[in-house]
């Protein structure tokens, strides 16, 4: 099951000079300031900067969907066709984040909850 796009994360190679534009975009400052990913709540919607993204297959903004069991939904989405470029993996806490490409070339991203 799915709670729909509540997560997007920006690949970004400078995250100094990322998080200085995103401070002053979203006018709050990150909940979550770590040198592997800066993260912000804006209005009950998560926005994340990750300084690693272009590495794990990123070309741009990733919108994530929130899923119950990440590991069925990456199968199920393998069987539709979808290429996994990252399994799942612990991001920390035990929250799992995967990503997939659709036959577009389209990134996906899947995050499940601790």
């Amino acid at each position: 099951m799915t709670e729909g796009i509540k997560t997007i994360i920006y690949p970004v190679k400078d995250l100094a000079r990322a998080k200085t534009l995103f401070n002053s975009l979203a006018g709050v400052k990150p909940v979550m300031d770590q040198p592997y990913y800066v993260g912000y709540a804006v209005n009950g919607q998560d926005i994340g900067l990750d300084p690693n993204g272009h590495a794990k297959g990123m070309t741009g903004p990733v919108a994530y969907w929130h899923v119950d069991d990440i590991r069925a939904t990456v199968k199920t989405l393998q069987a539709a066709g979808a290429q996994t470029l990252q399994d799942p993996q612990d991001v920390g806490g035990g929250k799992l984040t995967a990503l997939l490409k659709d036959a577009d070339g389209n990134v996906i991203g899947l995050i499940q909850a601790a």
